[in-house]
């Protein structure tokens, strides 16, 4: 005769097993340090500050 297994533990291993498995992918996906997004926040700005810098102001143009 087999083993007596307790359904209720075996589900919650197996959802444990799933749950584990999706954070492990979220990690993946999602998961970066503070200073790695404090050093994409000072690229935008920078690229932001640049393309400001190089705007032509229609106003400026006219008064020459």
């Amino acid at each position: 005769m087999g083993d007596v297994v307790n359904l209720n533990k075996f589900r919650k291993q197996k959802a444990k097993k799933e749950e584990e498995k999706t954070a492990s992918s979220n990690r993946l996906l999602f998961g970066r340090t503070k200073q790695s997004k404090e050093i994409d926040k000072k690229k935008q700005e920078a690229a932001r500050k640049k393309l400001d810098d190089l705007k032509i102001d229609p106003t400026e143009t006219d008064k020459s």
